[in-house]
């Protein structure tokens, strides 16, 4: 056998490189693991050539925006047949679709949750809540007929909210084919969009809070109301949406799903395809700018933003802010989604009814009205 022998270098590069993978394996199963991955999350999102840029870069609201979130939208020529109903005040919410029981990082209806439905109480002022689910034990339960009022925070709630069961088999049926393997997200997805072609109404996620009512957007002459997502507006996002029931626009968006691979994809759907499908029916849509619903947006920078702690001038400042804008930090501001998938791990899975109330953030000041006065109280 003949060959070049191997020096002693050659041989401690392949052992580190053989050593990397078991490294790997070590650190995700470590408690570090969360830390590593928003260290890597960071240095990703500060590339000087990142997405994230321009999706925190700053914007102008445009002449129609503002025509639709203060109610001067004309109505279109296209189709139109005199006055339209106004829009229900009646607000949807969608959680649970996943069990806990056999799936823990699905997690249970929690406090988040609970500020996010006392936010349409209280901010909105919705008429009738409704909370679509499946599983909401607590503690979780293999049996998705258990009852939801084990769960402390919808016991709390129950009297103000409409409690809408969604078995796993018409869950299930949602998908493009029985074999498909979607998050429960993409069935949200499409469940969100058949309640409003049949009921109209509000949908918001369970990381949104409104923080009034949303008089003006309900009397709309367009059937659906969208918020740009990001300050170079690359998306209508599907987090918090607007309409009256058989709209048109929500029953193409519906066709898009026949036959998609939603394993494959995560927001081509959900915030991408709205806005392609609004230019090519652009009087359809009422469309709102970046900070009607959407910002600040989900960016490092961002979600630091609403989370750093402010010094007590500066608190004062923001809480005088709110105050004058009818309890958003800006005049536009309808709602804020709070980016729970960008923001959990760093800042709201830490929340807690004492932090709320004595930790000065530009979120817990936006939220803090919504926490009911016994909450956390021994």
């Amino acid at each position: 056998m003949f060959g070049m022998p191997r020096d002693r270098g050659y041989i401690r590069r392949r052992r580190v490189i053989l050593s990397i993978p078991f490294i790997l394996v070590l650190l995700y199963f470590s408690p570090l693991w969360p830390s590593v991955r928003q260290f890597g999350d960071h240095v990703r999102q500060k590339l000087p050539f990142a997405y994230q840029w321009k999706v925190q870069q700053d914007f102008v609201p445009t002449q129609n925006e503002l025509d639709c979130i203060h109610g001067r939208t004309l109505r279109s020529s296209i189709g139109s047949d005199g006055e339209k109903d106004p829009i229900p005040n009646h607000v949807h919410f969608i959680y649970g679709l996943s069990n806990p029981y056999n799936k823990p990082s699905a997690g249970t209806f929690d406090f988040l949750c609970y500020l996010a439905v006392r936010s349409a109480i209280v901010g909105m002022q919705a008429k009738n809540i409704s909370l679509h689910y499946t599983y909401l034990a607590d503690p979780p339960s293999p049996d998705p007929n258990a009852s939801p009022l084990s769960n402390p925070w919808i016991k709390r709630l129950k009297d103000d909210i409409t409690l809408v069961h969604h078995t796993p088999e018409e869950m299930a049926a949602l998908k493009s084919s029985p074999e498909a393997t979607w998050q429960a997200a993409h069935v949200s997805d499409i469940l969100r969009l058949k309640l409003l072609q049949e009921q109209g109404g509000i949908y918001m996620d369970m990381d949104a809070f409104g923080f009034r009512p949303f008089t003006k957007l309900l009397k709309s002459p367009r059937d659906i109301i969208l918020g740009h997502e990001g300050g170079n507006r690359g998306g209508l996002c599907n987090a918090i949406m607007v309409a009256r029931k058989n709209s048109a626009f929500i029953e193409r968006w519906l066709k898009e799903y026949d036959g998609a691979d939603l394993s494959k994809e995560w927001n081509y759907h959900s915030v991408v395809l709205p806005k392609e499908l609004e230019l090519q029916h652009p009087e359809e849509v009422c469309t709102l700018p970046p900070n009607g619903f959407f910002w600040p947006t989900w960016t490092w920078d961002h979600i630091e933003f609403m989370h750093e702690k402010l010094g007590s001038e500066e608190a004062r400042k923001w809480a005088a802010e709110i105050d004058r804008n009818g309890g958003s930090l800006y005049e536009d501001q309808l709602a804020y989604h709070a980016w729970s998938q960008m923001a959990w791990e760093r800042h709201l899975s830490k929340l807690t009814p004492q932090l709320v109330r004595t930790r000065d953030t530009r979120f817990n000041l936006l939220v803090r009205n919504f926490l009911q006065d016994d909450v956390g109280v021994a």
